[in-house]
Parts: structure tokens; sequence; C-alpha cells
């Protein structure tokens, strides 16, 4: 009797609820999880934190229910068809990857019809030699003058991305600089803190002192988000950088 009397209390509750709506109105459900191809081949440097990153996405996918995470290194998977069952595509990736010139012009339509692209840290080390892919991306790594613990400025606080961080954040991590890039083109989230930092460096080459460190951009009707961080395992098991990229790919999936 107690259970039924639960289950009769459940029922009442649902439906008061559902008169509370607005008239044609149904209960609010869930956005389905993202479906995330993280894709992580290494045709130049590989770097070291590579499988622990794809453990981490993993999880994190499978704690939020907010994605569902496929890893894969195989050059084949960027193509058209295999390609159709994402929402979001990830890159931590490096050098001229092996795919062909049908598969560039794939991956360019899946985020252009309305898709979104995630790049981490080194993806912006990739396809050097692909300038449709720099352009989406919005630039290319231009060397990296620091490897240290330094200030980053959050520029951005309201997007889905950054919302949980405060103004100012110390992290140790692998600092690019980037060539092919403009602020015009994109738009900034996280920026270096110039101060945090030696700008005497002999690897340093901006002379604006515009050293961004996250932003977004559209690329026809979808959706690009870069982060050059990423390099330190300490950086993937940071609370803060994971729900980064959380937000990050669903931005990138249309919510």
């Amino acid at each position: 009797m107690a259970g039924g009397a639960a289950r009769a209390a459940v029922c009442v509750l649902w439906l008061l609820a559902c008169l509370a709506l607005p008239s044609g109105a149904a209960p609010r459900t869930r956005p389905a999880a993202a479906e995330v191809l993280y894709f992580t081949y290494s045709a130049g440097y590989r770097h070291k934190v590579v499988p622990e990153s794809e453990r981490i996405l993993s999880k994190l996918g499978e704690e939020s229910g907010r994605m569902r995470v496929t890893v894969s290194h195989d050059p084949a998977i960027l193509d058209a068809a295999r390609l159709a069952r994402f929402d979001v595509v990830v890159f931590y990736t490096t050098g001229e990857l092996p795919i062909d010139a049908r598969q560039k012009r794939d991956l360019l339509a899946f985020v252009e019809d309305g898709k979104g692209f995630v790049g981490i840290h080194s993806a912006s080390d990739t396809f050097y030699q692909w300038p449709e892919y720099g352009r989406m991306l919005g630039g290319y790594f231009d060397e990296h003058p620091w490897n240290q613990q330094v200030t980053v400025r959050v520029e951005d606080r309201r997007h889905p991305a950054t919302r949980h961080l405060s103004r100012r954040l110390d992290i140790a991590d692998e600092i690019y600089q980037f060539k092919d890039w403009s602020r015009a083109d994109v738009h900034v989230l996280l920026r270096l803190d110039t101060a945090s930092v030696d700008l005497a460096h002999p690897k340093v080459h901006r002379k604006d002192g515009d050293f961004a460190l996250a932003w977004t951009r559209a690329q026809g009707r979808g959706r690009v988000f870069y982060t050059a961080l990423g390099h330190r395992p300490e950086v993937w098991r940071d609370p803060r950088f994971q729900h980064l990229l959380l937000g990050a790919v669903q931005w990138a999936a249309g919510e």
C-alpha cells in the first residue's frame, strides 16, 4: 500500500506541474547528449598527455551525461559518411594529417553545414599546408615562449565555456602564441596577462602583446571553439579546464 500511495502522489505532482505550464506546452526535457568525435592523431610531435586526455574527456562525457565521446586515431573516420553521426568534432592533433582532398572538403562542410568543431592546444599545430583549416580555426601555432605558471584573464564570463570562471585564474601550462590570427576575426574568451610572463623572451614574435588563449568564431552555419591550453596533465585534471571543455562542446553542438 505504501508503494502504491507514493506512486499516486508522484502522479498527482506531475499532473499539477503539467497544469501549471502555459497552454500547449510540454514538460521540459533535458537536451540529448551530443555525439562527439575526439580525434587524436599525431603526424608531428606526439603529446604525452594524449592517452590521459582521451580517458578524461570520455569520463567527463559519461559523468555529465551531456556528451557521448568516441575516441579515434583513424584518419578514415574523417569523411562525410562517418562524420554524419556526430554533432561535434574535437581535435588534439599535430602535423599534416594523412587525409585526402575529399576528406578535407568533407570536414569543412561538416562545420559549415551547422555542426561544431573544437580544437585543443596543438590543433593549431596542424594542417599548415591547408590554409582553409587555419582560417576555420582562427590561426596557427607560432612557437611557445613560456611553459610556466601564468595569469589568464577572462574576457567573456557569459559564454558556456567560461561562465564558471572568475575574472582571472592562475594556471601552469605551455603557452602558445599565434600567427595568421587577428582579434577582429574571432571572439576572444581568454587571454594571457602579459604582466605574468617575460615579454623579452627570444621566442616572442607578437609585438602587439595580444596573446589569446581561447576564442570562438562562426564558420558558415557552424561553430568553432579553440583553446591553447591543455599541454600538461595537471591542466586536464583541473576541474576548471574540464568544465571549459564541457561548455565548449555544448556550445559547439548548438545548445
